[in-house]
């Protein structure tokens, strides 16, 4: 029989915990609360949880503070983690993206909002998953779980990636980006190409571009490489992107 999906819900908002939980729990999944990061932090170290919903105004431990934590234990780096906040100005929904947040919803939410994007991420996850199990068996794969362009390293298993010796913390769409390009590095790959990995989606050109843009330019900054250097990522305009590579 196969486990139940487990989300781990953090706010300190005892009607919050209750709704949210009960909408989640009407849909299948098994649910677990925390009252602050301290708590989480506990849950997480004594059972397996499948994706992370938590605020950021807490007291004892915030969401930002719980997210740096979750992030820097490998075992917990593949665990999807959506900010579900009150604070809905732009600055606070783009510096929650920024650190690498898988999603950042914004209080109230209808249900059906919320579902989608559990849904969603789930999906992700266990695609991500799959693919890195298909690598396990053979020496040969074990290796390629690693992939390197210039000073880019990539861990494929856990999701980490590195530019020279600082760790880049990427969000799971900029982090299938990036996997995606080094994959194919040297190569253009078209924006549908690419969105199907990020999104999904089967769509044209024209969406595909225009979801990916913002993607792509924040990625680029976090990479930090200059226009031309091994790593960076090129557009060859009006057929795609691709990683350069030395020549």
């Amino acid at each position: 029989m196969q486990s139940p999906v487990t989300i781990l819900i953090v706010d300190d908002e005892p009607d919050l915990l209750d709704n949210i939980g009960l909408a989640l729990e009407v849909e299948g999944y098994q649910v677990v609360t925390a009252s602050d990061g301290i708590e989480a932090l506990k849950v997480l170290q004594s059972q397996p949880v499948h994706l992370i919903l938590a605020d950021i105004a807490m007291p004892n431990m915030n969401g930002y503070q719980l997210f740096e934590r979750v992030r820097k234990n490998p075992a917990w780096v593949p665990i999807p983690f959506i900010f579900l906040s009150a604070r809905t100005m732009d600055s606070d929904v783009r510096y929650g993206k920024e650190l690498g947040a898988d999603d950042y919803l914004t209080k109230p939410i209808r249900a059906a909002d919320l579902l989608a994007a559990v849904r969603g991420k789930l999906r992700r996850a266990e695609q991500l998953a799959q693919s890195a199990g298909q690598s396990a068996p053979g020496a040969a794969a074990r290796h390629n779980r690693f992939l390197s362009v210039g000073r880019l390293r990539i861990d494929v298993g856990q999701h980490r990636v590195w530019r020279g010796d600082d760790e880049i913390r990427l969000s799971a769409k900029e982090f299938v980006l990036l996997e995606t390009l080094a994959r194919q590095a040297g190569v253009v790959i078209s924006p549908q190409e690419m969105v199907k990995a990020t999104h999904n989606l089967t769509t044209d050109h024209i969406e595909a571009g225009s979801l990916l843009r913002p993607i792509i330019l924040s990625l680029r900054r976090k990479l930090g490489l200059s226009t031309g250097e091994v790593g960076s990522i090129e557009n060859v305009r009006g057929v795609g992107y691709r990683l350069v590579v030395p020549d």
